[in-house]
């Protein structure tokens, strides 16, 4: 059975996944020289960062946040801008619907995204954004 960590990570990438069905998903890719159509999603791993330790039992209590990457192109009916803000207000619905995974984490959050465009000469207008979901989770074994 995958650690603890791996485990929240699989379902932060279920998550999105499920939220935007029509794009290309990836995990801990670079990012990608062409968008597909229907936009694309990488879903790395992140830094769970130092623990809080509490004892008896002894627990490491983190605050993971995994980076999610998400890029949209223009349309012929909407710009770029539009594409993406969408794809990140259906990302931040998820989020709001499952706080928890499932059981998994005791408190799934958002950080507020940074975007910058992808255009280069010759190509359609595009759009990246960078959010980090952070998850707040234990467990009783840092390895596992």
């Amino acid at each position: 059975m995958p650690s603890t960590r791996e485990r929240v990570i699989q379902a932060v990438a279920a998550l999105v996944k499920d939220a935007l069905p029509k794009a290309t998903h990836y995990r801990n890719e670079e990012k990608q020289k062409t968008i597909p159509v229907g936009g694309y999603v990488n879903v790395d791993d992140g830094d769970p960062g130092e623990p809080e330790v509490t004892l008896n039992p002894t627990t490491w209590i983190y605050e993971h946040q995994i980076p999610v990457e998400v890029a949209a192109n223009k349309s012929s009916a909407l710009p770029a801008e539009v594409r993406l803000d969408t794809m990140l207000m259906v990302i931040g619905a998820a989020v709001a619907a499952n706080r928890t995974l499932g059981g998994l984490c005791d408190y799934l959050m958002l950080h507020a995204a940074q975007t910058e465009g992808l255009t280069t000469e010759g190509a359609a207008a595009s759009r990246y954004a960078l959010v980090n979901i952070v998850a707040v989770y234990g467990t009783t074994d840092p390895l596992n």
